[in-house]
Parts: C-alpha cells; structure tokens; sequence
C-alpha cells in the first residue's frame, strides 16, 4: 500500500486534508502526526527556531523509517524548515503552498498574499517570490496581514467570524491583484464563499493533494 506522511502543527485542517485525501488518493494510507506546540511557539517568537527544526527533523525522519513516499508540510508557518529537513531525508518533502504558489505564478503578474497570523505571513510572501525567480517570471507581491483571524476560527464557535474577516480582505484586494493566494491552509473552506471575486482565489490544501498524486504517479 502507498503512504504518505503529513506535518501538522494543528489539527484545524485535519478534516479537510482527510477528505481531499479520500478523494484523490484512494487507497492511500495517510500518516498524520500533530504536533500543536510548533504553532504555539512560531507565533510567539515570531520564526521559526533550531527546536522546532529538530522536531520536525524527528518526525520525518520518523515517517521515512515507516515507509512513506512522501511528506507534506502542512503549516505555512514552519514551512522554512522543510529547506534545511528535506537535505537530511530520501524521500520528497513538500511545502503544502509550493503547488499553489507555482500555479499563482503562471496566473499573473500582481500577487496578492493573504494571511490570517503574522508568522506566516514572510515565509509564504517569500515563496512566491523565490518560486517566481525559479520559474523567470517577473510578479509583484503585496503582502495582506488580516491579524488574529486564525485563532479566532480555532475558538468555539468562531468560523463564521473568521470567513468575514477574510472576504473582507479579499474583496479590498481584488481590484489590484490578478490572483490572490490564501497562505494558511485553513482559508480553503472559504473558496465557495468567494465565486464573486473578479480574480482567482487560490487555497493551498487540494492543490497540494492533486500535486502529490501526479507527482507519485499514483
């Protein structure tokens, strides 16, 4: 059986990954492992640090050991690890919003990056950036902090509050953008909420998945 191992640093988008799993890749055993302290210390420090590096390194060093054929990073936050992570294992370890900044890319020049917490914000915004040099496209990026969104979905109760916060910020920046990019993977559920959106709206966590499957050959 193929596996697959996914990173978490929250368990917000464990449902949604599950799902798109299930409906992509078949038969596919997925791996989760969910560690919540990454986040939490990201947040508070503001990057991401040698402890966190080391975890990470653990668990996919881990997930290797088990047999799978590829990991996903699953939070944005942390992603700058999987640069220095991906040189010590064998097998593919993949930025959840690499995918889609490579889409973003090919859609237009003006990219609009927005985030709901604030660690996220420079590595995703870097990204695109360093994903346009590869592909020798020339884009701008403008970077849209919607600040304290994210913990106010994963309070009780608080989607509805997040997913207005969130249009709000999309529907400012539509007019400027030729494609706004959604950096945190928990902003997915929110794609049948915005088809009045002029330009497209890009969320990470399908991408990843398709990218995963073509890549695999599965």
């Amino acid at each position: 059986m193929h596996k697959i191992g996914v990173i978490n640093t929250s368990a917000v988008t464990l449902d949604t990954l599950t799902a798109l799993f299930s409906e992509i890749l078949p038969g596919v055993e997925i791996i989760n492992i969910v560690d919540d302290s990454l986040l939490r210390e990201v947040k508070a420090v503001g990057h991401i640090t040698p402890d966190i590096i080391a975890r990470m390194a653990g668990y996919a060093l881990n997930l290797e050991k088990m047999g799978v054929e590829a990991i996903l990073n699953q939070c944005s936050s942390v992603s700058e690890a999987v640069d220095v992570i991906e040189k010590m294992i064998s097998v593919p370890y993949i930025k959840i919003d690499k995918p889609m900044a490579e889409k973003a890319c090919k859609i237009g020049r003006n990219i609009t990056v927005i985030a709901t917490v604030n660690s996220t914000v420079k590595p995703s915004c870097e990204l695109v950036e360093n994903t346009a040099v590869e592909m020798g496209r020339d884009v701008t990026v403008k970077r849209r902090l919607v600040d304290g969104a994210l913990d106010v979905l994963m309070s009780q109760g608080g989607k509805e509050k997040h997913d207005a916060l969130v249009l709000k910020a999309i529907e400012e920046e539509a007019d400027a953008a030729d494609v706004i990019v959604l950096a945190q993977g928990s902003m997915y559920g929110m794609l049948p909420l915005v088809s009045h959106i002029s330009v497209p709206v890009l969320a990470s966590p399908r991408i990843a998945v398709e990218y995963l499957k073509d890549m695999l050959d599965i």
